[in-house]
């Protein structure tokens, strides 16, 4: 059974910062894509940035370009999601999801999902 377990959510004032984790058991961890998607309140869930899964690539959106990094550790199972200089649009729901081997940033591609952590910026 393949599970993701987010966590390093919580309230920052704006301009702060906050790692999110990815914790993954039950597959071949370097086989797999993985994702961050937000979610915020009345909206769609959002593709937020993707890392492969040797690490080689990574993909943002726009608006985190520059203040958020993807990385991974394969021989802990583990992602994360470096957040910096926080803004209050960054506030939502985080998930991490999981892929075998292609990147898409369509949420309905992903085969594996985590519980979602809340992250919410004050300003």
């Amino acid at each position: 059974q393949v599970t993701l377990v987010e966590s390093g959510g919580g309230l920052v004032q704006a301009g702060g910062s906050l790692r999110l984790s990815c914790a993954a058991s039950g597959l071949t961890f370097s086989d797999y894509v993985v994702s961050w998607f937000r979610q915020a309140p009345g909206k769609e869930r959002e593709f937020v940035s993707t890392i492969s899964g040797l690490g080689s690539h990574k993909q943002y959106i726009e608006a985190v370009k520059g203040r958020f990094i993807s990385s991974r550790e394969n021989t802990q199972n583990i992602a994360y999601l470096q957040m910096d200089n926080l803004k209050s649009e960054d506030t939502a729901v985080y998930y991490c999801a999981a892929r075998f081997r292609a990147a898409t940033t369509r949420p309905d591609d992903y085969d594996y999902w985590g519980q979602g952590t809340q992250v919410t910026v004050s300003s």
